[in-house]
């Protein structure tokens, strides 16, 4: 099972930087590049619903499973 995160594509759409997600959202921007590079075991539903509310977006805009 592969899991894409494609924060990077919303933030380019949005013209938004990581630290500016970051801060919006809450957290740190280590844990916002974890997210990013799919480096990430888990993600709160809460960290995942503010960073649609930041991104102005669906979570299936950001998170995309691929079959191996």
């Amino acid at each position: 099972m592969a899991m894409i995160i494609n924060i990077d594509v919303m933030l380019a759409k949005r013209k938004m930087s990581v630290t500016e997600l970051a801060e919006r959202v809450g957290i740190t921007i280590a844990n916002i590049s974890v997210l990013k590079n799919g480096k990430a075991k888990a993600i709160r539903f809460s960290t995942l619903e503010a960073i649609c509310e930041a991104l102005d977006c669906q979570p299936g805009d950001i998170l995309e499973y691929k079959k191996d």
